[in-house]
């Protein structure tokens, strides 16, 4: 899953959110040095990272994509989920997606200074672009999908990947639904074993 959806699963929760946001930055046990509640959601992401490359239907939308974009087709379906999840926000919170989202950027703002340096070089790309909410629309997508392709190590061509989601938009769709219903079990579930 990518930020929005990390984001979400963190139950409002603003350590866990913080955690849960920069695990992908803390490595090994490095985690060890943040507070209980950062702790937590850093090993709530690793979980939750855990359940969804093992999960059958996310399999299963990575292997339509895997022939043009091998490897990446991880980080495109995590990116074409927060899509869903931001189209269908009113499903899954009574809040708002733009106060949700702008209440998170406070949240990231105020505890910038400790968050770890890749996070916070990427912060103010996300908040002037309001990556967040963007994800809601395709020209959105879009600009995620370019940014990661100029980041890549290798040739990605993930600044195409917007093409597949058009073309297998209910596809997709259906399967971040049922998809997303099982992650929220399993993340409520994991964060109250934390």
């Amino acid at each position: 899953m990518n930020f929005l959806a990390h984001i979400y699963l963190s139950f409002g929760d603003p350590g866990v959110t913080l955690g849960n946001l920069i695990a992908d930055s803390v490595r090994g046990k490095e985690y060890l040095h943040y507070s209980p509640a950062v702790r937590k959601g850093i090993l709530l992401h690793r979980a939750i990272d855990a359940f969804t490359d093992t999960h059958p239907i996310t399999r299963g939308s990575r292997q339509r994509l895997f022939p043009l974009y091998s490897h990446y087709s991880r980080v495109i379906v995590d990116i074409y989920y927060d899509h869903f999840l931001a189209r269908n926000w009113e499903v899954y919170s009574p809040v708002g997606l733009p106060r949700y989202v702008a209440e998170f950027y406070v949240l990231l703002e105020e505890n910038l200074h400790w968050l770890p340096e890749p996070v916070q070089r990427l912060t103010p790309y996300m908040v002037a672009d309001n990556w967040l909410l963007n994800y809601r629309e395709l020209q959105g997508v879009q600009r995620v999908l370019e940014g990661m392709s100029r980041r890549a190590s290798h040739e990605s061509n993930m600044d195409q990947a917007v093409h597949e989601l058009r073309e297998h938009y209910e596809d997709f769709e259906r399967e971040f639904t049922a998809f997303f219903d099982e992650l929220v079990i399993f993340s409520r579930d994991k964060l109250t074993l934390l």
